[in-house]
């Protein structure tokens, strides 16, 4: 889904796709969390706004333990690997960026943001996760960044999930009105 979204450029039909492509996978997959497929229409999304995209500047660290607690019972260890730093919506703002020290690895950057808890997720929503081929590219030690494709993680469509949640080093101190919101 992801590196057809790469393929494919910036911009609102893109993104348009992804999310028609996202809604088909949550309805048709055997492992979707929507536990009621007959009722579900499709995830609740902020429109599409290209301010919201932006290239962040990754700068390595030596690699810290991280563990992050799950929605529910459980945690899974990740390695912080380095920050990146950005600008959003006139705010300098800068996460931590993890390395998943399972499976066969991969970036992960969860965030939290003003929206938790009331627009979107208490515990955050994913913005990079290449495990699953969530990622925009990148240029040389430039970021693509695009809050336009933040998603909830599994455990907010169903609770026989358990997910990591983002970590305090993760919060930023805006509204990010982007990607998937819960259900008005």
């Amino acid at each position: 889904m992801y590196r057809r979204v790469r393929r494919s450029g910036a911009g609102e039909e893109t993104w348009t796709d992804w999310v028609v492509a996202r809604d088909t996978l949550f309805a048709d997959h055997p492992q979707s969390p929507v536990e009621n497929r007959e009722a579900f229409a499709g995830l609740p999304y902020y429109d599409y706004d290209s301010s919201w995209r932006t290239t962040g500047h990754f700068t390595p660290v030596d690699d810290q333990e991280a563990i992050l607690d799950h929605s529910g019972e459980g945690s899974t260890r990740f390695l912080t690997i380095g920050t990146v730093a950005f600008e959003l919506s006139g705010h300098n703002c800068r996460l931590e960026v993890l390395w998943l020290d399972a499976y066969g690895g991969g970036i992960f950057l969860p965030f939290r943001d003003a929206s938790n808890d009331d627009a979107t997720y208490g515990g955050g929503r994913y913005l990079l996760d290449t495990v699953k081929g969530a990622d925009l590219g990148h240029e040389g030690d430039r970021i693509i960044l695009d809050f336009n494709y933040a998603y909830h993680p599994s455990c907010v469509h169903s609770n026989s999930w358990s997910c990591p949640l983002a970590p305090p080093a993760n919060r930023l101190e805006l509204v990010v009105a982007a990607g998937e919101r819960l259900a008005t």
